[in-house]
């Protein structure tokens, strides 16, 4: 049996662990033959099925995700067109509500997997070719042949049903798959079809979570089971031996049990500076040993994720999220305190009860504990989620096609959840990259309205939603102090300086270049001055006040290696 596997991401810098994680627990299998085409959302899809078709496949196996859904469908439409015998099968999280819709909608698949399909796929290939055994796996859903019965009066086998509806096929619906003994599964990483060039890898030290936030599909009442520590350091020594220095940990709570927490922490701790992980971490349940495990913790070691969602008690209540709003703000801000270690905090726009000047209130106070990143999602309502059965009680619209955006609440309107996605791809273009986050910071901080105008400028002159490039951002950002912040604009400056950016351009319209000579009484801020240095003065006021900045001559660097100031 030929199975082809479409391995399709957002980017190649991608990759999921649904391929290699049950290749693992399949691959001795000898009658089944392997192909998997790489792709991405970016591939014309003619291209894609041609790849397809050129190897026909029995059976074409995919992982259904959010922003890949919607292309995926487009392939296997076209695949099943040109090959009707093959067998088309998905999975995946948006499959662990009511499935028997999705498939009368989609004939072109013959089956989906709600749950854990490790141990469940590898039984299905063993009787992918015989539909009346399918039902004997767990969590397999498809459309059957309905049962028939005897018609005496017309002589002639009939379809039979409790109403005498004749129907086409009859939907099966195999539960919920769950892995009992997580432990004992082949890593996705004795896969010879696990990717070893991407930029990191994934790993789960543990399946299922505590927590019963109504959006999310990890709130279902999973069982939370772990993996050995001694199995999870020998998986960190493949990964170490194989280059990769950035490893994503995907338990959906880290710090769920505070002495397993510390355990993984001085796991990773023994693998630095060669690994550096990215964890999601609940900023509520961080006890005073978790605290001082995290403060000890080598520099550069995490980044976390603090999932905080919201700044509004009501929401969180309404969201369904475990530990009390003070804990969490507590933790966030003992977080955003470590210098050791990265925090982004997340805010989701479109929770029920959250309104816009909300979110823009609370990424102020973020901004103010001094968050690494801000990351401003829009709510997708996902199958089986809590929060999609009760969207209508919860007065929530959302899209009914991937990836499920929540379009409109009784207290944010369509307009403004556009806004909060305009105003989220500014965090990512400002706030979020270093050169110009400790001017944004300072400008959300101490300027209520900057944050709302500055959006709407990018806006109004349509840069929000175009592909800006670093120095592209930078002088919109000088040109809109300098319009209307004007005692910010030297900042701007200096930040435009300190990014290495051109001093031919505006932003560098007052720095001087030429015949300058160091004065006698500067007070260094960083490096070590030699005669050597190239250096440029940005003048801030009378009498020779300004910042004083020197570049190696000897290199390609293109940011300055020393910075002085002179004040009267």
């Amino acid at each position: 049996m030929k199975l082809l596997w479409i391995d399709l991401n957002c980017s190649y810098a991608h990759s999921s662990l649904a391929l290699p994680a049950l290749h693992a627990q399949a691959m001795n299998l000898p009658e089944v033959e392997w192909t998997v085409v790489r792709t991405t959302n970016n591939e014309p899809t003619g291209t894609i099925v041609n790849t397809i078709y050129s190897h026909h496949p029995d059976v074409l196996a995919a992982t259904a995700w959010l922003f890949t859904h919607e292309q995926l469908l487009h392939i296997v439409g076209r695949v099943k067109a040109l090959i009707p015998r093959v067998k088309v099968i998905l999975g995946g999280p948006e499959f662990l509500g009511d499935n028997e819709t999705y498939l009368s909608t989609h004939p072109e698949v013959d089956a989906v997997f709600r749950g854990e399909g490790e141990e469940g796929f590898a039984r299905w290939l063993q009787v992918w070719d015989k539909p009346e055994r399918w039902g004997e796996i767990p969590g397999l859903c498809f459309m059957e042949k309905p049962l028939q019965t005897f018609n005496e009066q017309l002589g002639v086998p009939m379809p039979f049903t409790s109403n005498g509806t004749v129907p086409q096929k009859i939907y099966h619906d195999g539960g919920l798959a769950r892995v009992q003994e997580f432990d004992r599964l082949l890593p996705p990483e004795e896969s010879p079809l696990f990717t070893w060039d991407k930029p990191f890898v994934q790993i789960e030290t543990t399946r299922g979570c505590f927590n019963s936030c109504a959006f999310c599909v990890s709130g279902m009442g999973d069982p939370i089971r772990t993996l050995p520590l001694d199995v999870l350091r020998q998986r960190l020594h493949r990964i170490r031996e194989h280059g990769i220095r950035d490893v994503r940990i995907l338990d959906r709570t880290f710090n769920y049990h505070p002495r397993r927490a510390i355990e993984l922490m001085n796991l990773f701790a023994e693998f630095h500076p060669h690994l550096r992980f990215h964890l999601e971490i609940h900023p509520a349940l961080l006890p005073q040993p978790v605290r001082e495990v995290l403060a000890s913790l080598p520099h550069g070691l995490l980044h976390l994720e603090a999932g905080i969602q919201s700044l509004r008690k009501e929401v969180l209540d309404a969201s369904r999220r475990k530990g009390t709003l003070e804990q969490a703000l507590d933790g966030l801000r003992f977080l955003c305190s470590l210098s050791n270690l990265v925090t982004h905090a997340d805010l989701i726009a479109g929770l029920p009860l959250y309104t816009l000047p909300q979110i823009y209130e609370d990424i102020r106070t973020l901004a103010g504990f001094q968050a690494g990143e801000i990351q401003l999602e829009s709510l997708k309502l996902l199958p089986g989620t809590a929060m999609r059965r009760d969207a209508e009680a919860l007065g929530i619209r959302y899209s009914p096609l991937p990836p499920y955006e929540v379009l409109e609440t009784n207290h944010i309107a369509c307009a403004q959840l556009q806004e909060s996605r305009r105003l989220s791809r500014l965090l990512d273009a400002y706030y979020n990259t270093v050169a110009w986050q400790t001017l944004t910071r300072k400008l959300i901080i101490n300027e209520r309205e900057f944050l709302p105008q500055f959006l709407a400028y990018l806006t109004v002159h349509n840069y929000i939603d175009q592909p800006m490039s670093l120095e592209r951002r930078g002088e919109l950002l000088y040109l809109f102090c300098r319009e209307h912040y004007p005692a910010y604009t030297i900042q701007a400056t200096q930040a435009w300086i300190e990014a290495g950016l051109s001093l031919k351009k505006r932003p560098a319209e007052f720095v001087q270049t030429k015949r300058l000579q160091p004065p006698t009484n500067w007070q260094v801020l960083y490096g070590t001055y030699n005669d050597s240095l190239r250096l440029c003065y940005l003048p801030t006021g009378p009498d020779s006040q300004g910042y004083w900045y020197g570049y190696d001559s000897t290199s390609q660097r293109p940011a300055p290696i020393f910075k002085a100031t002179v004040s009267i």
